[in-house]
């Protein structure tokens, strides 16, 4: 896995960076973000943050939604030990026993605990809400530079061609789409937050849609449109929203699945109209 490291300043404090490749896994530097709070015991810090329950909580549904591999029983287990004076928990140790994908170690020059930039800055904010704002504000500005790898064109194209992705014709553009889903559907209970979201943005479920393809390269998301990438992103914030505010789960998938038609027309109009400004411009 290739992994792009950079920096950003925040408020004097140096974070560091990487991406590995695909449009959503920019990892940020929890280590540098601690040190903005404590500069000589930054790993204290983490643990200190990790012994929460809210913070746990949060972790969890967020591998819930991203990670097919998290071992939830083992979470369930850690969930029992909060509170007590005994319990501890580092980095090191929530990977190991969970299966987590969220934070990672790395070593060398840019070695440290990394985060999920999700994940980041709700570390940020309980460190400072001050800080993950402006935390916010230079990662987006490093997010809109057309220069950067961690620019979300390049970062998606990246990931597509790596997928060997190929455009769709005009007419199958047509039924990227998704179908109003039926009550039935609404109601249905999905295995997991991510079947909620395929469903939403694709109208099927992923072991549903690897019957109907079998002889298909990656999954259902490695075989998804720039515009459908685009807006489950957008899904997986809204879903994770929603989630914290208790939305019952039938409102949750009816609220998504209207989110993700809204958006794809959106984009989809728009590619059509800048695809016809630059036909015009060819012919002057």
């Amino acid at each position: 896995m290739t992994r792009e490291h950079t920096s950003i300043n925040v408020k004097g404090t140096d974070i560091d960076l990487f991406n590995d490749g695909t449009s959503n896994n920019d990892f940020i530097s929890l280590t540098g973000i601690a040190k903005y709070k404590s500069p000589d015991t930054p790993a204290d810090l983490i643990k200190n943050w990790l012994r929460s329950r809210n913070t746990l909580e949060f972790l969890g549904i967020w591998e819930q939604m991203n990670n097919p591999k998290f071992d939830n029983e083992k979470y369930a287990e850690i969930l029992s030990e909060t509170g007590a004076n005994s319990f501890i928990m580092s980095p090191k140790k929530w990977i190991t026993l969970t299966q987590a994908s969220g934070i990672t170690s790395q070593p060398g020059r840019h070695g440290g605990t990394y985060a999920h930039s999700d994940i980041a800055f709700e570390f940020a904010s309980w460190i400072s809400p001050e800080f993950r704002l402006y935390l916010i504000k230079d990662y987006q500005q490093l997010k809109q530079s057309s220069e950067s790898h961690f620019n979300l064109d390049w970062t998606l194209n990246r990931a597509l061609s790596k997928a060997n992705y190929r455009l769709h014709t005009d007419a199958i553009k047509e039924t990227l789409i998704p179908q109003k889903l039926t009550p039935q559907e609404v109601k249905f209970t999905y295995a997991s937050e991510a079947d909620r979201l395929n469903i939403a943005l694709f109208g099927i479920t992923a072991a549903n849609w690897r019957l109907q393809n079998p002889n298909a390269k990656g999954n259902i998301r490695d075989n998804a449109s720039m515009e459908q990438l685009l807006v489950l992103t957008n899904l997986e914030n809204l879903n994770a929203q929603m989630i914290l505010d208790k939305v019952s789960n039938e409102e949750r998938t009816k609220k998504l699945n209207s989110v993700a038609r809204r958006q794809l027309q959106t984009f989809l109009q728009n590619k059509a109209a800048t695809r016809n400004i630059r036909r015009i411009e060819k012919k002057d």
